[in-house]
């Protein structure tokens, strides 16, 4: 099958199409000829271009394979000195980080629990910091970029326009204050919402849709929108706070300054609280062990949920709910719950029944995708690698 891009017919057209051919890879090992059915490149300018990748030391030639048919072929894939990607997530209640390939493979990771919510912006910065130094390769891998989760409003440019849940954050430019603090280049810096984040690596999961809302379920409650397979993020890169859509004119007062807000009713700190439990780890046994608490609880806040994102599609006309973080660790308690609402409030439901599923790509979605988000840059301008 050919590849979604196509190669580039004007200025910088080596650059691009070595990123290309390299990104087919990335994609899927075969061989010279496979890379140029994929890419539409010519032959002669695949193996040129192959020639090139493999002395940067981005890709290596496996031996020959014979198939029983014609001249064996030869695979293609990452060289083992490839350049990485790490990804590093800020939360209200954890920090944690990862290294990965260019095709998304894990190198290494790190994860701590602590309250954030508290602490003032350079330990937050400090514990940033930390844990990507904790994920860090030995000389001479190099460091393709990194991309930074956060649970709030994020500019294009790395600020945080707003973080409730993590106040002494608002109005920082985080992507100047990693780069300052790690001596790194700020343009290799990606700072992005953590649901952004965590629908960009569940759009890269096997058998994914390319139409879909992503809905974090944190302390904070975010969402990711796929539209056509690619992140919509609105006219400023602001989309995707389901968890400050308000529910109930009048109801629970919200951090944000609002009230009725969805955070209120389906946060992981509203679904500790109503159940009982101290901790998700005892929510979760809870479920399993049908506590009548633990299933009411989870049954009410997947109806506030549902409410919202009833709302949400019936705007953007999206047939897919993907329910990630705390959510997809409960699905079997809060999915039916959410999907009984959205049957009751999306108008087209009766044509399209919304589909209702949990991540496939569990509780580290978003740091994962933090770090998808730097290969697929990378891969994308090409300049980050040649």
């Amino acid at each position: 099958m050919t590849e979604h891009r196509v190669p580039a017919r004007q200025a910088g057209v080596r650059s691009h199409n070595l990123a290309l051919v390299l990104w087919s890879v990335v994609r899927s090992t075969g061989s010279r000829a496979d890379v140029a059915a994929r890419t539409g490149l010519t032959k002669a300018a695949v193996s040129s271009m192959v020639d090139e990748l493999i002395e940067r030391k981005l890709l290596v030639e496996d031996s020959p394979m014979s198939n029983g048919r014609g001249r064996p072929s030869k695979l293609l894939r990452l060289h083992p000195m490839a350049p990485v990607a790490i990804g590093v997530e800020l939360n209200v209640d954890y920090v944690a980080a990862v290294r990965t390939d260019l095709a998304g493979r894990e190198l290494a990771t790190h994860r701590i629990e602590l309250d954030d919510r508290r602490l003032a912006r350079a330990d937050l910065i400090r514990h940033l910091v930390v844990a990507w130094r904790a994920v860090r390769p030995a000389a001479p891998v190099t460091v393709l970029g990194t991309g930074v989760a956060l649970p709030g409003i994020v500019g294009r440019d790395g600020t945080v326009w707003r973080a409730p849940n993590l106040p002494s954050l608002s109005g920082v430019n985080v992507a100047n204050s990693v780069a300052t603090a790690l001596r790194i280049p700020k343009r290799s810096v990606i700072v992005d919402n953590e649901a952004n984040l965590a629908a960009l690596a569940e759009l890269h999961a096997p058998d994914a849709e390319r139409d879909f809302v992503y809905v974090s379920g944190e302390i904070g409650v975010g969402a990711g929108i796929v539209i056509g397979g690619e992140l919509f993020r609105g006219a400023a890169g602001l989309a995707g706070e389901l968890g400050h859509v308000s529910i109930a004119a009048d109801g629970r007062a919200c951090g944000c300054g609002g009230c009725g807000c969805v955070e209120q009713y389906a946060g992981q700190d509203a679904l500790l609280a109503a159940s009982g439990c101290p901790t998700v780890e005892a929510l979760v046994e809870a479920i399993r062990a049908g506590r009548p608490a633990a299933t009411l609880t989870l049954a009410h806040a997947g109806a506030a949920l549902g409410t919202a994102l009833a709302g949400m599609l019936n705007i953007v006309d999206v047939p897919t709910v993907v329910l990630g973080g705390v959510y997809s660790r409960v699905f079997e308690a809060i999915g039916p719950a959410v999907e009984a609402e959205l049957q009751r409030r999306v108008l087209a439901a009766d044509a399209r029944r919304p589909t209702v599923r949990a991540s496939r790509t569990g509780t580290d979605a978003a740091v994962q995708g933090a770090a998808a988000s730097v290969v697929q840059r990378g891969l994308a301008v090409g300049s980050m690698l040649f």
